[in-house]
């Protein structure tokens, strides 16, 4: 248990911290009612490293969820569905609780990335510590329905996939490009069934962050809201963006969880 959670929250913090300027890109594109949110005047207001801003807040919030993500899905593997005789199925199961279980236990460390990523030059908060002190627990919370409802389904479609992908990849080229190719395009492929509710998330974790932000009523509100200003191709603003942030952290993610389970394997 304890070397899986070790793997998991290190593949976690590797695959943000070396794509965080797609991963900011992608947050800002998701919320482009926010006009001044962009890359452009990242780079000339703040300087090349601010698009790394948010990344250490991130790490704190990636290690434990991915640690918490990786672990229950390798116990529930061995555990409660050890008896699924469909490997496919077994692994998306397991994803499933384990994306549940992780997401629900650090989700206010979502909502404070969120928030202090979009801002421009420290306008709101100068720090995590002034997030959390200027929000309540409910607002820390404020899409914990919707991100349930994606990222359970995402983590479960995510393993299954990559299981699939690796196994099919592996007949065509070498185990270290297997396991990139088949985490990139595990990662594309289950953000592309899960997309909308990510899109609603981050709306919903910046209300009342500014006045340009969109108000919803509520999971239901929040995708008619979407659909009736901005069609249903509204749904998926920011999807391109997205895919070129994935393929390369999901590729790390994944060779990094193959590597540590080789590395613990060969101490053992």
């Amino acid at each position: 248990m304890i070397e899986n959670l070790l793997i998991g929250g290190l593949a976690g913090v590797i695959s943000r911290s070396a794509t965080a300027p797609l991963e900011l890109y992608k947050i800002q594109r998701q919320n482009s009612y926010l006009k001044e949110s962009n890359i452009r005047n990242v780079v000339k207001r703040e300087g090349l490293r601010h698009l790394w801003k948010g990344n250490m807040t991130n790490s704190c919030r990636v290690f434990p969820q991915f640690a918490i993500n990786y672990a229950i899905y390798e116990q529930c593997k061995i555990g409660l569905f050890k008896d699924i005789k469909d490997r496919k199925m077994q692994h998306f199961f397991s994803g499933g609780i384990a994306g549940v279980g992780a997401m629900v236990l650090i989700y206010p460390m979502e909502t404070i990335r969120t928030r202090l990523s979009l801002q421009m030059n420290k306008s709101h908060y100068s720090n995590p510590i002034e997030v959390v002190r200027k929000l309540s627990l409910h607002q820390l919370y404020r899409g914990i329905g919707i991100s349930i409802l994606g990222f359970g389904p995402f983590s479960a479609f995510n393993f299954m996939f990559f299981n699939l992908y690796s196994d099919y990849f592996q007949r065509y080229v070498d185990p270290t490009a297997a396991k990139l190719l088949a985490g990139g395009v595990a990662g594309m492929s289950s953000i592309t069934l899960t997309y909308p509710t990510d899109l609603l998330r981050r709306h919903f974790q910046m209300a009342d962050f500014s006045p340009e932000v969109p108000k919803y009523n509520g999971i239901l509100h929040g995708f008619q809201s979407i659909i009736k200003n901005k069609g249903f191709s509204g749904l998926y603003q920011g999807l391109i963006p997205t895919y070129i942030r994935i393929f390369p952290c999901l590729a790390i993610q994944f060779w990094c969880l193959e590597k540590g389970k080789s590395i613990f394997d060969n101490i053992v």
